[in-house]
């Protein structure tokens, strides 16, 4: 039987999904911690459940992969690397250079390189990943989804910046999105549970996580989105700024004597946020907690996160002439009962009723009332699978 791996590769991080095809089914997952950082640390489900946790120094992507490997064969779950047929990596930004998923090569490769400008936290993980299994299994399927290729459908109205053109022409200064994977499949689901055409309807799916990003899809198509030229622009995030006025950057980057600019994106990307505005922590659980005692940061923080989103929604809803669907997504859209009622609470104008009793519930579910004008879902995003079919339609090219 025919398998393959998804990988998710962060700068220290290296997370996976091992699924037996064309069934779909997983058959392992895990991560690998702290690579390259003391107290390392590789997590592994096997077939029937159960949970392997391994602590030992890996210093690199390479090493990560090969102990990933390694576990594969000791724990059973395959039993030689040749049932590996296919691997896919997750690559947020592919410019205007990937406008779909491609075929790894040393070309491709120098590209998603090339174009770490513009995922500047990611591009260069994600290439390190690609690497350590390049050297590892060389002659397997290799291919890279980008978080960037859903978002190529935006109108130009859309994607430029109000900033002389000829920046874009020369530049690539342009908007192009990130979360695309998750956004496009939890679209197909939400139509697929509407029971309608994806071309038909007008979606706002909001992917609500340590990062977030919100997508306006109107006729099958991402049509607008929140992320900009980079996963940096938006709504306020877990420990990114979203949205800023560039003459703010330059104010404080005067009062605070930065003078290198990475200095100032290392605060705008990193000690932003939920962290920045609550300073207790970038986990919304914890900020939630805080509040829920009495910490007014905190609720301001909530406050800020909720009026973002709502902001998005009534702007996305007017630019698409009308609303269907509203999706919930990622770690706290699909989790954090308590923002999924927030923000349904203000939508008040849309006629967006939720139904508290669902809101409670897990899995993939509407959670609006029958009376409500705009249905409301959570849908468990799975990137994974979405890389994995992906993988898939190449080794069917190369039949």
């Amino acid at each position: 039987m025919e398998k393959t791996i998804a990988i998710n590769a962060g700068s220290s991080t290296l997370k996976f999904k091992l699924y037996e095809m064309p069934e779909e089914r997983v058959i392992s997952s895990g991560a690998v911690d702290r690579i390259g950082i003391p107290g390392s640390n590789f997590t592994i489900k096997t077939t029937d459940g159960k949970k392997v946790e391994i602590d030992q120094p890996i210093e690199n992507h390479e090493e990560a992969v090969d102990l990933l490997l390694q576990e594969l064969i000791k724990l059973d779950i395959i039993k030689d690397y040749n049932e590996i047929t296919g691997v896919g990596h997750r690559v947020v930004a592919g410019g205007e250079i990937f406008e779909d998923s491609a075929l790894i090569d040393d070309k491709v490769l120098k590209e998603i390189e090339d174009l770490k400008e513009y995922a500047p936290l990611h591009n260069p993980a994600n290439a390190t990943g690609i690497r350590a299994f390049k050297k590892i299994l060389p002659n397997i399927t290799s291919v890279a989804v980008f978080d960037t290729s859903f978002h190529e459908t935006l109108p130009e109205k859309n994607y430029l910046y109000s900033i002389p053109y000829e920046y874009y022409e020369k530049y690539g200064a342009r908007k192009y999105g990130a979360h695309g994977t998750s956004h496009k499949y939890v679209s197909q689901r939400a139509a697929k549970i509407m029971g309608k055409p994806l071309e038909d309807l007008k979606l706002i799916t909001l992917h609500l996580g340590a990062g977030s990003s919100i997508t306006a899809i109107k006729d099958g198509k991402s049509f607008d989105t929140s992320m900009g030229f980079t996963p940096l622009a938006g709504i306020t995030m877990a420990t990114r700024s979203g949205d800023i006025d560039a003459s703010l950057v330059v104010y404080l980057m005067e009062k605070l004597n930065i003078t290198d600019p990475e200095d100032m994106l290392t605060i705008l990307n990193k000690k932003s946020g939920l962290l920045g505005l609550s300073e207790i922590s970038p986990d919304l659980r914890d900020i939630i907690d805080a509040a829920d005692k009495g910490d007014k940061k905190a609720r301001t923080a909530i406050d800020v996160f909720v009026n973002n989103i709502v902001k998005y929604i009534g702007s996305y809803a007017t630019e698409m002439g009308g609303l269907d669907g509203i999706v919930f997504t990622a770690g706290i859209g699909e989790n954090s009962v308590p923002m999924r009622k927030e923000i349904t609470s203000k939508l008040g104008i849309f006629n967006v009723k939720m139904d508290d009793v669902l809101n409670q519930e897990r899995g993939e579910r509407f959670i609006n009332t029958e009376d409500s004008a705009v249905k409301v879902m959570v849908i468990p995003t799975d990137e994974e699978l979405a890389i994995a079919r992906e993988v898939e339609k190449f080794k069917k090219m190369g039949d």
